[in-house]
């Protein structure tokens, strides 16, 4: 199918009217960082807390689409980077829908960060860098991942044989070495001004 074939169809009800009705201003908090660096954490303590306060949310979980979504897919450069395209496709039709989201993914790259928070309008975006150092997200290992490829078990893996890129543009960095979570919710929350 040639681009000439494909239309953007336009209905009356817009984002404005979605997110008025909710009450809140659409968002998309993309969470990035190494495997075991406290993503999942820090994301189901925000939502726990944004629920209480009445927010719509949803999760974006970069396991989950693997499950779903995202379960056609390997590994390799090629497939991680569809993993995302997809992953910030629905995120940002989930913005338009009125939500905050809550999208947890390592998205390794300077290059695929920056394509991602191209599809969201400024206001609509934050990225947070959850940087916890190498050495100690694998000793926090939980699903046994970075044990897996040191020993060549897993090919590709973030930190170990596939390169993490320190982000240069996050809106907000959060180092859950050196804070609880309860630290870290905080100061998220207080950087987050929701």
């Amino acid at each position: 199918m040639t681009k000439s074939n494909k239309f953007e169809q336009v209905y009356k009800i817009t984002k404005l009217d979605r997110s008025l009705k909710k009450k809140q201003k659409p968002l998309c908090i993309w969470f990035t960082g190494l495997s075991g660096s406290g993503k999942s954490t820090l994301i189901d303590a925000l939502e726990i807390y944004l629920y209480k306060k009445n927010f719509h949310t949803y999760v974006l979980d970069g396991d989950n689409l693997r499950n779903g979504l995202c379960g056609d897919l390997d590994f390799s450069n090629d497939s991680r980077d569809e993993n995302l395209r997809r992953a910030s496709e629905v995120a940002r039709l989930m913005v338009d829908a009125g939500l905050i989201v809550l999208a947890g993914f390592i998205s390794p790259s300077l290059k695929q960060r920056e394509r991602i928070r191209r599809l969201f309008n400024k206001n609509e975006f934050i990225e947070v860098f959850v940087s916890t150092p190498l050495d100690i997200c694998e000793k926090r290992d939980v699903k046994g991942l970075y044990e897996k490829a040191r020993i060549g078990k897993i090919k590709n893996f973030t930190g170990v044989d596939s390169e993490f890129e320190v982000p240069d543009k996050s809106e907000i960095t959060i180092d859950t070495q050196s804070s609880s979570i309860d630290q870290s919710m905080v100061e998220l929350i207080g950087q987050l001004k929701l």
